[in-house]
């Protein structure tokens, strides 16, 4: 399926500005929500890209199992203080801070 990147990267930019403060969401379920289920690594590669001064809360977008981008230090301590806690194992608990879309 060939993907429109300019249109893909504003409905993800969309998703990420919509995640409430304290709760995150993992690439994957982005990729889900703007309709390309299978592009969870074009949505990193999206938020990658972006520029400070878009202002996107892209620190609340985490892997499927919780884990932090490995190059970006800050994300974790942003996550800290917005009151999201890490399980033993250095990730966010999913099931207590992942954003339920029907919040």
């Amino acid at each position: 399926m060939a993907v429109d990147i300019e249109a893909f990267r504003k409905e993800v930019y969309n998703v990420v500005v919509s995640i409430p403060s304290g709760r995150v969401l993992s690439y994957g379920q982005i990729a889900w929500l703007v309709g390309c289920p299978r592009h969870a690594r074009l949505v990193g590669k999206v938020l990658h890209g972006v520029s400070e001064t878009e202002n996107l809360p892209c620190h609340r977008v985490v892997n499927g199992n919780g884990r932090t981008a490995p190059c970006w230090e800050e994300q974790r301590g942003l996550l800290e203080a917005e009151g999201i806690t890490f399980c033993a194992n250095g990730c966010v608990d999913m099931r207590k801070w992942q954003w339920k879309l029907e919040e």
